[in-house]
């Protein structure tokens, strides 16, 4: 059993995944400070595994990873989870694919952490659990 399913969870847990290890500690740090439980993948694989074990509230999925694209990541997730995804991305033309793979929201790089918190907070609220 993990510590999820043994305490009382009050913070909502995110899953930030991202290739780019700034980017990633600036975003898991950033939500962090907003009173999210943060975690953190650099791979498709990672993420998969910790979406799997981990049960985020949500997942913050950047699209351009090597050997598993965050389309790729997103597909697969799509077979064992419902939970809500927001792709963060540098291509704003990624916008469209995203939706079509059943992403939640998307959001723009570079973006300000409060616009990433909001956003999260708008989808959250959105999909009361």
């Amino acid at each position: 059993m993990n510590m999820a399913e043994t305490g009382n969870r009050n913070k909502k847990r995110v899953l930030v995944v991202d290739d780019e290890l700034s980017i990633l500690r600036f975003v898991k740090t950033s939500l962090s400070l907003a009173g999210y439980d943060a975690l953190a993948a650099s791979s498709g694989e990672e993420a998969l595994r910790l979406a799997r074990t981990e049960n985020p509230d949500i997942v913050i999925l950047d699209i351009f990873m090597p050997s598993m694209s965050g389309y790729e990541v997103l597909r697969e997730m799509r077979k064992f989870t419902d939970v809500p995804v927001v792709i963060f991305s540098a291509s704003r033309s990624a916008y469209e694919k995203a939706m079509e793979y059943g992403a939640d929201g998307f959001i723009s790089k570079p973006f300000k952490p409060a616009d990433l918190a909001r956003k999260i907070e708008g989808i959250l609220k959105g999909r009361k659990k």
